[in-house]
């Protein structure tokens, strides 16, 4: 069966991106950069491929369908990018965004549950979460493995990785990596 999976870059208190979407505040490095992208090209958006020397069509490794909230959706459509991801199937989960011009993305206005239960049911890659923090909130149950890219910044205030009711859940840690600017990769399993 395909996994759910929560790859996101996360500030040390628990932000994915500031008030207004912004995460241009994690130190990048590009030791880190070159490991990601040889590792997981698959979550590379499309038109940044050939800016980082790889093919626009270099083929998936272990995702073939990318879930993303409205703010992980709009920064690349306000820059005209209407199919960040056009080497994945995309659905756009929102309740407030209406179709969008590109028969490439899905706009699913309800039910992200099910949505993952049917995607889950079909033969194929796993899946990608790619944020927000509203959408993973609401996934939490759903979730089966997180791959968390913990970056040595405070942020002080945000959109947090998670957001929803009290819910403790148990994941384990499975592998670890570290890099030069202090980043950690930390891949989760769930307990």
């Amino acid at each position: 069966m395909r996994k759910l999976v929560y790859y996101v870059a996360v500030s040390l208190d628990g932000y994915i991106a500031g008030p207004a979407g912004e995460y241009d505040f994690y130190p990048l490095d590009a030791e880190m950069t070159e490991w990601i992208t040889a590792r997981y090209p698959d979550l590379v958006p499309t038109h940044v491929r050939p800016h980082v020397g790889m093919a626009v069509d270099e083929p998936n490794k272990r995702f073939d369908t990318v879930l993303m909230g409205r703010g992980s959706y709009e920064p690349g459509l306000s820059e005209g990018v209407t199919s960040p991801f056009a080497h994945l199937r995309q659905y756009v989960i929102s309740s407030t965004l209406g179709p969008v011009e590109d028969p490439q993305v899905e706009v699913v206005s309800s039910d992200p549950v099910g949505l993952v239960r049917r995607l889950k049911a079909e033969p194929g890659g796993d899946i990608w979460l790619c944020g927000g923090g509203q959408l993973a909130g609401a996934l939490l149950d759903e979730l089966d493995e997180m791959i968390v890219k913990s970056y040595p910044v405070v942020a002080g205030g945000g959109i947090s990785a998670f957001t929803g009711a009290f819910n403790p859940t148990l994941f384990t840690p499975t592998e670890r990596r570290e890099f030069d600017n202090g980043a950690q990769v930390t891949w989760f399993s769930r307990a």
